[in-house]
């Protein structure tokens, strides 16, 4: 059995870890698949860049709102897609070569599970098994979409966000399980690739976790795109490959060529053994880590979607920052913050979060305020003939401690990140409104007003 100064399970943001600090020491890297993980292949990069085709895609076929002459003749799919993901899988490949190339890294391909404390049997692709065991472990091994057992049970074709995005056309109809960012970006993407799209959630509103007024905004505008069926669940799939029958609770069936299964994630935990290597797990799945990202078993961390309650790629590269630090520095540890991670969702129109949302806020007794500005009430919201993006603050009364903030429209998610740091380094609303300039007529001036007309 192999000894390594460092095992590293996912090569996602697992293969952060890993400087050239290591270079006098052993380190072996495990990836199942490719390297750059769920983000780079299969998430937040591709999807961000089809929905960016798909912003042009509707820019266009908007123009006569703006007195411009344009006609669309369609998105290229088949172009789309291999300028998409030419350029991701030489990314994927070419971190995988150069953590080849390394004269202190070894890699293996395959699936991996504990044996003991430390202690990992790969299943290589050849089919030959290799032993290997570590001083110190990262499991990094990432997520999956869950599937529920009414399609996985079903023998008939579906796609997740795995697969949905490097499908050969858009398809003519295509039903989606599920009412998270997930569905809605993808919605987004294959509604503009000229796909017609039905949404089953079981909420009463699409994305339920966000702000109240930002998700009933946000269904009331996929309304009008979509063929919504809320507070509906799956019951079971029927039909034949291309020729779908989604039956649903209430006995109403949609129609679709394509079933996306947008119902959730499930951390890939469940898939290494893990209480052979005496490593705990919450409930829900998810390795149980403390603040210095430490599991139950001795050296052993984790990190990213396998252990953090917020599968963000941007949480698990701050949590990846951490974990590599504490694994050197283990006299002078780092604390892990969760508290104001900010979110975004790249449909149309974008969103983006942070801190608490209005629901939360009377759930937990708070004595606050809320101030809510339209974008069309904003110079440059006139120049975009915005008619339902806002920006939504929350308060602490008295004190004007930003509690949370919400942004629904154009530039949404760079917009959040002002409110975001104003949050984390304590800058109070009547501060951040009054002593920074705001520039006339950004669309940024729709926080400012938002801030000005919160009743402290």
């Amino acid at each position: 059995m192999r000894r390594f100064d460092l095992v590293v399970l996912g090569a996602g943001s697992g293969n952060m870890l890993i400087d050239d600090s290591w270079a006098d020491r052993e380190v072996a890297i495990i990836e199942r698949s490719a390297f750059g993980g769920t983000c780079l292949n299969r998430g937040c990069i591709p999807s961000k860049m089809l929905a960016y085709t798909a912003d042009v895609t509707e820019t266009v076929e908007q123009a006569e709102t703006f007195d411009v002459d344009a006609r669309l003749e369609g998105m290229r799919w088949p172009d789309v897609r291999k300028r998409v993901f030419d350029r991701l899988d030489q990314t994927a490949a070419e971190g995988r070569q150069d953590r080849q190339d390394s004269d202190f890294v070894t890699v293996y391909t395959g699936v991996a599970r504990f044996t003991g404390p430390r202690r990992l049997v790969i299943e290589g692709e050849d089919g030959e098994n290799v032993e290997i065991e570590g001083d110190q472990v990262v499991v990094a091994a990432g997520g999956r979409p869950t599937v529920p057992p009414p399609v996985r049970d079903s023998g008939l074709p579906y796609h997740t966000s795995d697969t949905i995005m490097r499908i050969d056309a858009p398809p003519r109809r295509l039903a989606v399980l599920g009412g998270g960012y997930i569905a809605a970006e993808q919605a987004h993407i294959f509604h503009e690739a000229g796909s017609e799209i039905s949404i089953i959630d079981p909420h009463d509103r699409l994305l339920h976790g966000h702000d109240e007024a930002v998700a009933a905004r946000y269904t009331d505008i996929a309304r009008d795109l979509y063929d919504l069926h809320l507070e509906r669940r799956l019951e079971r799939l029927e039909g034949e490959p291309g020729a779908l029958r989604v039956v649903l609770d209430d006995g109403s069936v949609v129609e679709a060529d394509v079933l996306l299964v947008a119902a959730g994630r499930t951390p890939n935990g469940d898939e290494l053994d893990l209480t052979a290597a005496g490593i705990d797990t919450h409930d829900d799945g998810r390795i149980a880590v403390d603040e210095f990202q430490r599991t139950s078993a001795s050296g052993v961390f984790a990190l990213g979607d396998v252990s953090s309650p917020l599968q963000l790629k941007h949480v698990a590269n701050r949590e990846a920052e951490v974990t590599a630090h504490n694994i050197t520095h283990p006299d002078d540890l780092r604390a892990m913050d969760h508290d104001l991670v900010p979110s975004a969702v790249f449909t149309d129109p974008q969103i983006g979060a942070v801190g608490r949302t209005e629901q939360q806020c009377r759930d937990d007794g708070l004595d606050y305020v809320s101030a809510q500005v339209a974008m069309g009430d904003v110079a440059f919201g006139w120049a975009m003939e915005d008619t339902t993006g806002f920006c939504k603050i929350l308060a602490e009364r008295g004190t004007g401690r930003i509690l949370g903030a919400h942004i629904i429209g154009s530039q949404a998610p760079a917009m959040i990140h002002l409110l975001g740091v104003a949050m984390t380094f304590d800058i109070d609303a009547t501060a951040l409104s009054s002593r920074p300039y705001w520039i006339h007529p950004a669309l940024t001036e729709v926080i400012d007003n938002a801030l000005r007309d919160l009743a402290i």
